[in-house]
């Protein structure tokens, strides 16, 4: 009986310890996990909340670093220098009133939620009065891509808002401030090139790009601000207290209620950004995919999320009708693309709104194109023609001065040449080949081997006056 226990107990025992060594695994593993994410025990709130006070100041050299700031990152649009303008938001002290902003309202503090709004207006009013200005006086008035780019916000702008707030609070609030990821926010963010923008189309008197300046700017600030809210109430940073019970409610319901006004419009703002770029994503996939036809090129194709239309245009042989109700019937059925009207415009229809949009647009735009293709082209035959030009030209002088006569005049400048010849060297870099004229020349013994050497370099210059050429090369025979 004995025997037949003892299996049983150790097995038991086995499975015991098997269990303890899972648990311990497991939970090793899990504080390895709760410790990679945990931002709560390096969290220096005190120290968080007096450098964000700090930041909102601007005064004497912060306003004089923003005005010069929005001149370099003007500079740069103007001339679309990416380089430029990366260089003027490292140096902007923009950031600082948004992050006030969002802390404000997260820690109930209205002294700091009213001093960064009153900086964050004076910062704003003073960078677009400084782009207008420079714009104004500058000769340099047209689109760049640069400028174009911060035209009008996309859901790509809001993501990098979100995260590179996230990034830059989370930063804030671990002791020692990392400053790598603040000059990287600033970066990613781009708060300033928005605010230039608003300033050119004001100066050229484009209020399109101005709005639509202005709305990316706002983006930005917002979830930016809001980024800086969530990370400060998910930290639990102090609540600000006041001695007044009736004043703290009040404060407390006006910081709900601007968290609420801030919170709310960013969330559609977010969806309606990305339903738009869904829609446009789609529509360029359902046109790559499925608008296809023998004979027939789509040359252009536009889409408005609005009205949900989308205008492809054709050149080439004539698409039947039915083909086309097989395209819309794909439409249809396409996800996200349900309720969107597809209108095909072709190069051989003349009558209408049609033939004037084929004429129009489209063709201008083909124009240009070959325009530009046929300059390069000539460009390219001119270039070629010169080079075969000057080559012809240097064959004709070699061919009109001879080798004979020629040697005869070098004897009668260097006596002490015993021996000359000539000929062609090809060479490759292989980058390009050219044809190099190589003189060797034989001195006689009685001149010392730094005479040569100076003889070969007057030689090479006066060959080279005599004989019209650009480069000529002297080596002594057997060299």
């Amino acid at each position: 009986m004995n025997t037949s226990e003892q299996p049983s107990e150790n097995q038991n025992i086995e499975e015991s310890q098997f269990e303890q060594v899972k648990q311990t695994a497991w939970e090793s593993l899990r504080e390895f996990i709760l410790g990679l994410f945990n931002i709560h025990s390096d969290t220096d709130r005190d120290s968080t909340i007096e450098a964000v006070k700090k930041d909102i100041s601007f005064r004497g050299h912060n306003a004089w670093i923003l005005i010069f700031s929005i001149f370099v990152a003007s500079i740069g649009l103007n001339v679309s220098s990416t380089a430029v303008v990366i260089g003027a938001m490292l140096i902007s002290p923009l950031m600082g009133p948004i992050v006030g902003v969002g802390l404000g309202v997260a820690i109930n503090d209205v002294e700091m939620l009213r001093r960064s709004m009153i900086n964050l207006g004076v910062m704003m009013f003073l960078s677009v009065l400084t782009a207008y200005l420079y714009f104004e006086i500058s000769p340099l008035t047209q689109e760049t891509p640069e400028l174009l780019a911060r035209t009008y916000p996309t859901i790509l702008d809001v993501l990098v808002a979100i995260f590179g707030g996230l990034a830059l609070i989370v930063a804030k609030t671990k002791k020692g401030t990392i400053a790598s990821v603040i000059f990287g926010v600033a970066i990613a963010t781009a708060l300033m090139p928005p605010l230039c923008t608003v300033g050119y189309g004001l100066a050229v008197g484009n209020l399109n790009y101005a709005g639509g300046a202005l709305y990316l700017f706002s983006i930005n600030a917002v979830f930016i601000a809001l980024s800086t809210f969530i990370v400060s109430k998910v930290l639990r940073f102090p609540l600000v207290r006041y001695a007044n019970s009736k004043r703290r409610r009040i404060i407390a319901q006006i910081a709900s209620v601007i968290a609420v006004i801030v919170i709310i419009p960013s969330v559609i703002l977010f969806i309606n950004l990305l339903e738009q770029q869904v829609f446009e994503t789609k529509t360029r996939e359902f046109v790559n995919n499925e608008i296809r036809y023998e004979g027939a090129e789509v040359v252009k194709f536009t889409q408005d999320f609005e009205t949900k239309d989308i205008e492809v245009y054709f050149i080439g042989n004539p698409v039947p009708q039915s083909q086309i109700d097989e395209w819309v019937a794909t439409l249809k059925e396409t996800e996200k693309l349900e309720t969107s009207n597809l209108r095909v415009y072709q190069g051989t229809d003349r009558s209408g709104e049609l033939a004037e949009q084929i004429s129009g647009d489209v063709k201008t735009e083909l124009l240009e194109e070959l325009y530009v293709q046929n300059e390069k082209a000539i460009r390219d035959k001119d270039e070629r023609i010169r080079f075969l030009e000057d080559e012809i030209a240097k064959l004709k002088v070699k061919e009109k001065i001879s080798f004979e006569k020629l040697s005869a005049e070098v004897k009668m400048v260097y006596p002490e040449l015993d021996e000359i010849s000539y000929a062609e060297r090809v060479t490759n870099n292989f980058e390009q080949i050219d044809t190099l004229p190589v003189f060797s020349v034989n001195w006689n013994r009685n001149v010392t081997r730094r005479t040569r050497s100076e003889n070969n370099t007057r030689l090479a210059t006066w060959l080279k006056f005599r004989m019209n050429l650009d480069t000529v090369s002297v080596v002594n025979a057997g060299n």
